[in-house]
């Protein structure tokens, strides 16, 4: 026997079947019809931006939570907003801010941390623990799967989420690889030839690091997410090159850098670093709250 969910009735939960009925980008009031009792939300966070540096390459931002469940109507909504970019001034480095939390009912999704000052990359939203004082702790995303947070110097185990990276000499350290994933790692050296790491690959990304150099320089590119592509860094001579790229989210890619700039992360992605000298950084990507009834 056959049944067709969109007119099986006895669903008193989802009498229409399990169909996107609505896309939320905004925090306020929700308005689901009467004789719905549940829905299914996937809620995504917001992503975090990344740093900027006055000497050396800034750190990617770590890419929003990803959460999916059934949960009780709720009549509000509230959607993260993305960290905001930030530029270094008068030689003082400049802290990427963390993106928002979504939430909607009993579904929950963190937002990705800003990259810290030292130019190592953000972690991703879900990241419990941290290795080293270079890493960041974000907010709680759950779906029942372990996060797995980065190793210093190295690349970030595999899990749900993952951590950020340290910062490199020359050259950066990549973001941690999951679901949701972290930001790559700027440089701390300023002359010669230098070359960042790109955000972490995974379902939402973090963005690229910087790399700030008065010689040749290569900002590395915004993490690859499973659908859309992260945004390439720039490449060139003297500190107005060498941005991040901004990761990609998971329903949009991220954007390319712009001189010294890092480019936006896309919907839930990381920002890319901003490189020295007046780099800005890119900022982190909104969330959004998706329900089915």
């Amino acid at each position: 026997m056959t049944v067709n969910i969109y007119q099986n009735q006895s669903m008193s939960d989802s009498p229409y079947g399990l169909k996107l009925q609505q896309t939320i980008t905004a925090s306020g009031s929700v308005t689901v019809p009467p004789n719905i009792d549940r829905v299914y939300a996937i809620v995504i966070g917001g992503g975090g931006s990344g740093s900027s540096k006055a000497t050396g390459g800034g750190g990617g931002g770590g890419a929003g939570g990803y959460s999916a469940g059934w949960t009780f109507v709720s009549n509000t909504v509230t959607v993260g907003t993305g960290g905001t970019s930030v530029a270094a001034s008068a030689g003082n480095d400049a802290t990427g801010n963390p993106g928002g939390q979504s939430v909607y009912g009993m579904v929950i999704a963190g937002g990705g941390s800003g990259a810290p000052t030292s130019g190592s990359g953000g972690a991703a939203a879900g990241v419990a623990t941290v290795l080293t004082t270079a890493q960041t702790t974000s907010t709680i995303s759950y779906t029942g799967a372990p996060a797995v947070a980065g190793v210093a110097g190295a690349t970030g185990g595999t899990g749900y989420a993952a951590g950020g990276q340290t910062a490199g000499t020359t050259t950066g350290n990549a973001g941690g690889v999951g679901v949701c994933s972290a930001g790559g790692s700027g440089t701390t050296t300023s002359t010669g030839t230098v070359t960042a790491a790109a955000g972490g690959r995974g379902l939402i990304t973090g963005g690229g690091g910087a790399a700030g150099t008065a010689g040749i320089g290569t900002g590395g590119a915004g993490g690859t997410g499973d659908f859309y592509a992260g945004g390439t860094g720039t490449s060139g001579t003297g500190t107005t090159f060498g941005g991040g790229g901004g990761g990609a989210g998971i329903s949009s890619a991220g954007s390319a850098a712009s001189a010294n700039n890092g480019g936006n992360g896309g919907l839930g992605g990381g920002g890319g670093g901003g490189a020295s000298t007046g780099g800005t950084s890119g900022a982190g990507g909104r969330g959004e709250v998706r329900l089915y009834y």
